[in-house]
């Protein structure tokens, strides 16, 4: 069966999604050991945070580029998650879905939360026909993330970095025997009507 253009698939539970994050040792490595984001991180920039795995392995290189050595999974609360759906604004203009685009850059503008829609990956990192969540944290919402939403942050850069390897030696069954098992998550009716056509 075709895989719907705009789903969000994910690990998650009833009470939890998790997403992804990569940041710098300096960054990563506290978070994952106290489970919280150190002061280092700033609260005051905006965030982005990915559902997606292999989406992270193109956003991150696999854990190789540079600012982006320590990937992370952070169990963020469903409650907190479809919050930020709720008062998000899609980042970019879209005719039909916006009045017009003086109203949508003042939605952007207050908006906590910002959403794209960009082209889900395949193993080798190549662009699927279907699209994949980015959610942009900021203000009220970027604070709440890390003070309130946080459930549990784990390091999985060597899991990206096995997988990465058993993509390297050609053994893709490997690979794919080890990549998070992601499934449609179930947003309510209309949760994401306003930010997508």
């Amino acid at each position: 069966m075709a895989e719907l253009k705009y789903q969000i698939r994910a690990i998650h539970t009833a009470s939890t999604i998790t997403v992804y994050q990569a940041y710098t040792p300096e960054v990563g490595l506290p978070a994952a050991r106290e489970g919280r984001f150190p002061a280092a991180w700033k609260r005051d920039r905006m965030t982005w945070i990915k559902p997606s795995f292999l989406w992270m392995m193109y956003r991150c290189g696999w854990g190789a580029k540079e600012g982006q050595e320590t990937v992370l999974a952070v169990e963020m609360t469903r409650e907190g998650f479809e919050w930020a759906l709720e008062h998000a604004c899609l980042a970019h203009y879209e005719p039909g879905l916006h009045p017009d685009r003086a109203t949508w850059k003042r939605q952007l503008k207050r908006a906590p939360a910002r959403v794209q829609w960009d082209p889900e990956r395949d193993l080798h990192l190549q662009p699927l026909p279907y699209r994949s969540l980015q959610l942009g944290l900021a203000g009220e919402a970027a604070h709440r993330y890390a003070d309130e939403w946080t459930a549990s942050i784990t390091d999985i850069t060597a899991l990206a970095q096995k997988i990465h390897a058993h993509m390297q030696g050609g053994d893709l069954d490997a690979a794919r025997r080890l990549l998070p098992p992601e499934h449609p998550y179930p947003v309510r009716d209309g949760l994401l009507a306003h930010l997508h056509r």
